[in-house]
């Protein structure tokens, strides 16, 4: 579809809605960001399809953290394009507005409340801007009560719904931390080296979570650990100075000289 073609949905209201019917959900076309000098994202186009799981890694510098800063709206490019769907320009965005339209961003260091309860932390999540201890003592409908139940059975944490969130273990937190983006209904969800500092157990159940989660959100995982993009048996995309290197699944981008040279150190 071309820029000219590309007009927003609206809905009642004057909402945008996400239009997906192309089968892709995130368009990243001809990117181009500097710092001081410094090319972070040289002429970067990347395409991520509609309920997709794809990996993303590079080494240090290759620009994974400046592309997810633009897809959020952290970072604004000096040029290029990225679109949400066929219909939502990002870059005409601002963070909040992002969220809103359905992008979810998981760092690397989980943040949760841990003074608050497993549960609560999801509640806290479903509810919006509003101040917490107005949000805890408000009432709960059966459809919000489902929803935290779901979500709490999906990322394993139902028989800790009750413990404060700083007993969790830092797997658990990272559990947690995604349970919290899932509350917010998100299409595509952005997780940012899952696996750092997670035991062999937890790395198993973090990647089956994550395969969990592809057909119903798109999720676009960044990762080193080349056992657990192994794990997840997804499409693999690698940058490198900003640019992307090669695509594809990991055996064919272990095997390729180029990456094995300059990402493998071989």
């Amino acid at each position: 579809m071309s820029v000219s073609q590309r007009r927003p949905l609206q809905r009642a209201g004057g909402a945008p809605v996400l239009d997906t019917s192309h089968g892709t959900v995130l368009y990243l076309e001809s990117l181009n960001v500097s710092f001081d000098g410094f090319k972070a994202i040289n002429d970067l186009s990347l395409y991520i399809n509609d309920g997709e799981l794809r990996c993303i890694i590079g080494p240090n510098g290759a620009g994974k953290t400046t592309l997810m800063d633009i897809v959020t709206g952290k970072t604004r490019p000096d040029s290029g394009q990225a679109w949400f769907g066929q219909t939502l320009d990002l870059l005409r965005l601002d963070e909040a507005a992002i969220a809103t339209a359905g992008i979810g961003r998981k760092f690397q260091q989980p943040t949760v409340f841990t003074e608050l309860t497993v549960a609560e932390n999801l509640e806290l999540a479903m509810a919006g801007p509003r101040r917490v201890w107005d949000v805890l003592r408000a009432r709960l409908g059966g459809e919000q009560r489902d929803l935290i139940a779901q979500t709490l059975e999906r990322i394993g944490l139902t028989p800790l719904r009750a413990q404060f969130a700083s007993t969790l273990s830092h797997g658990q937190k990272q559990w947690l931390e995604i349970g919290m983006l899932l509350m917010q209904k998100p299409r595509l969800l952005l997780v940012d080296e899952p696996a750092t500092g997670m035991t062999h157990q937890e790395m198993a159940q973090t990647g089956e979570l994550l395969c969990s989660l592809a057909g119903e959100h798109s999720v676009v995982v960044v990762e080193h650990d080349m056992d657990f993009v192994r794990s997840l048996d997804s499409p693999v995309t690698v940058l490198h100075q900003g640019s992307v290197l090669a695509e594809g699944d990991l055996d064919s981008i272990q095997k390729d000289p180029l990456v094995r040279s300059v990402y493998l150190g071989e």
